[in-house]
């Protein structure tokens, strides 16, 4: 069977591109009994005093932080994320954060990283049957694309029910495929531990709540930004709808239905007013996790990406709220602030020649007066959605990452 064509809406895409602390993770307040033996508010659990500092030491302080040059917008004061981090998708540096490195149950946004590990060695066009047995591990209450058992599916069809409908029935399949959960589950970790994101633990391919399985802000947007080098991963996470295959009726064409993308910033729905810019990535939201979100915006020649996890806020739209915020706190403030770390490069990456930004934010504090950290000098070029090329002074990839010709303009599709 050829690949389904599919109606794909994709929205502006635009795309790019240690210490650790104890494995404190954080999955909810608790009520505890007060004077009179009756339950008092619940306190939000407390981030650890000392975490990674992978990135920069300012990333491994709890509370926010920020370095504010003249002219610079103040940090919004409405923000209750646990843990939340702005950072240039281009250069990778971090332009404010707060507890960056709390290792957070991650909800759905685990699928970014199960897509960066999967999505290429599975061919797009490939047509796979599915069985009974590999639907029998979703859990429970789990989100659904509406995958069924003895139907043909295209490995294009399951993986948009994945960035789309969170569909963890597609994640199991997906999974299948490339050798089994277990494998996959190996494969997503040693790929965390090589792109540095070191406070990752992989439980389930899918995020599906687990006592272990924690990721932070920091290692989500890292993950976000290798993610959306592939091409295909870049299309997927902004696709807002399209057409999923349904039942198959005995001498009848197959029925289809619509999905659309579950990330209201992209679609608008729930009330959610669409931002303008946004690029992906993925929304999550379970009982340990609660809401959390990493999404890509481009603003004129400015590219950032945002996760936030876990506003104690409250409700569904929280999480896109505050992150719209910061994406408008972010654009507002590129050039105007000193960064307070980095995105780092994948163990592999040949960086001989270069030296790491981090290494001029480990004593910052607010300095009115000093210029801007300048960062890595690079970034990544982008046209049509689609990486253009490294710019001259980046940090060289190697192979396992996409590489262009120096300087912008080359295609990296």
């Amino acid at each position: 069977m050829s690949a389904k064509k599919t109606a794909l809406t994709v929205l502006s895409a635009a795309l790019l591109p240690a210490v650790l602390a104890a494995p404190a993770y954080a999955v909810g307040p608790t009520p505890t009994p007060d004077a009179k033996g009756g339950k008092a508010p619940a306190k939000a659990p407390a981030p650890p005093a000392s975490m990674s500092t992978v990135g920069g030491i300012l990333l491994g302080k709890p509370g926010p932080q920020v370095n504010l040059l003249p002219g610079a917008p103040a940090l919004p004061t409405n923000l209750t994320g646990r843990s939340w981090i702005v950072a240039d998708a281009e250069t990778g540096e971090v332009l404010a954060a707060e507890n960056a490195h709390w290792r957070l149950p991650p909800a759905s946004t685990m699928k970014m990283l199960f897509a960066d590990t999967v999505l290429p060695s599975l061919p797009k066009d490939e047509v796979h049957k599915v069985s009974q047995q590999e639907l029998s591990g979703v859990g429970a209450g789990s989100s659904l694309v509406g995958v069924k058992e003895d139907l043909d599916y295209t490995v294009h069809d399951l993986w948009l029910g994945v960035f789309l409908r969170s569909g963890n029935d597609a994640v199991h399949v997906l999974s299948s495929m490339n050798g089994g959960v277990e494998k996959t589950v190996k494969d997503m970790q040693a790929h965390a531990d090589e792109l540095q994101a070191l406070d990752t633990h992989v439980i389930s391919p899918d995020g599906y709540d687990a006592p272990e399985q924690v990721s932070s802000a920091y290692d989500l947007t890292l993950i976000a930004r290798s993610g959306l080098q592939k091409k295909d991963f870049r299309e997927y996470a902004a696709t807002a709808s399209a057409k999923f295959p349904g039942e198959q009726k005995p001498g009848q064409p197959r029925d289809s239905f619509e999905i659309q993308n579950t990330n209201r910033l992209m679609t608008g729905a729930g009330g959610i007013s669409p931002y303008k810019g946004i690029a992906g990535v993925k929304n999550g939201n379970t009982t340990m996790a609660g809401s959390t979100f990493t999404g890509v915006a481009q603003r004129g020649d400015k590219k950032l990406v945002v996760t936030v996890m876990n506003p104690a806020a409250g409700g569904v739209n929280s999480v896109y709220e505050e992150t719209a915020t910061l994406f408008d706190w972010g654009f507002a403030a590129v050039g105007k602030v000193k960064p307070v770390g980095e995105l780092v490069p994948p163990k592999s990456a040949d960086t001989s020649g270069v030296g790491s930004p981090a290494q001029s934010h480990e004593n910052g504090t607010v300095a009115a007066d000093e210029e801007s950290g300048g960062g890595i000098g690079t970034a990544f070029g982008i046209a049509s959605g689609v990486v253009a090329a490294l710019a001259a002074g980046a940090f060289l990839v190697n192979r396992r990452w996409p590489r262009g010709r120096q300087g912008r303009g080359g295609d990296l599709s």
